[in-house]
């Protein structure tokens, strides 16, 4: 095994590890990774998107098999992402979208302090009812495609800061996420074409392994500290793609 596949392999496993257990970061670990060696925004998103057509799909029959996912949720959340999702991956394409970078990486470190605030408050879940679950998909598979990650900070943050109950949205998140990186990535190969995707095998390898871990914490863990961990990741990692 060459140590640039091993590499990538230990990305993805760490980025499938996060984003399993608290339904968001792959994007943005992957993502990140990938610019930071040369790759330019539209490539390294288009990379990240086709290898999390594996990793999303390994992670939701993962959070479906441990009772993870609401069904209707997902029925209101999955169509609205992949309309975002292909308008967002289409205008990366053909246009710089670097200058939205700083914007998501704001809106999330405010919601990830919110987050914190609401782990330490009397917790009320709300009903599926919530009327803005498809404006949130929609534009978490926007900025997920032009951004190379952010569905599950912008979509698991927004759901939950609103009263979902976390765990049923954290593989709710992930199964809905594997429709919208479909649509995502088949817009990138259309536009841009097959070019730059050999680092993938190391992530979906990486990725598959880690999937089943992911979801098996998230039916293990407490609430209270899973919604910590759900604030601190978003912090943490919109606060280093900012700077």
């Amino acid at each position: 095994m060459s140590q640039e596949l091993l590499i990538f392999i230990v990305i993805g496993f760490c980025a499938q590890i996060v984003d399993g257990a608290l339904g968001m970061a792959f994007g943005v670990i992957c993502t990140t990774a990938l610019l930071s060696i040369g790759l330019p925004p539209a490539a390294a998103s288009a990379l990240t998107h086709v290898t999390e057509i594996f990793t999303t799909a390994a992670s939701g029959a993962s959070h479906a098999y441990h009772r993870n996912v609401d069904w209707k949720l997902v029925a209101r959340l999955a169509p609205a992402g992949m309309i975002g999702g292909a308008i967002g991956a289409y205008l990366l394409s053909s246009i710089d979208a670097s200058f939205m970078e700083p914007l998501v990486s704001i809106y999330l470190i405010g919601f990830g302090f919110f987050i914190l605030y609401k782990a330490f408050r009397q917790f009320q879940p709300r009903l599926v009812s919530d009327k803005l679950v498809p404006g949130i998909g929609l534009g978490g598979g926007l900025l997920d495609a032009m951004g190379g990650g952010g569905w599950g900070p912008i979509v698991t943050s927004s759901l939950v800061g609103r009263g979902h109950d976390p765990k049923k949205v954290i593989g709710s998140t992930s199964l809905s996420e594997f429709l919208v990186t479909v649509t995502i990535s088949l817009t990138f190969v259309l536009t841009l074409g097959w070019t730059q995707f050999n680092a993938a095998i190391g992530l979906i390898i990486g990725g598959v392994l880690a999937a089943p871990i992911g979801a098996l914490l998230v039916k293990r863990l407490p609430l209270r500290p899973l919604m910590v961990g759900v604030g601190a990741v978003i912090i943490g990692t919109s606060v280093y793609r900012f700077l």
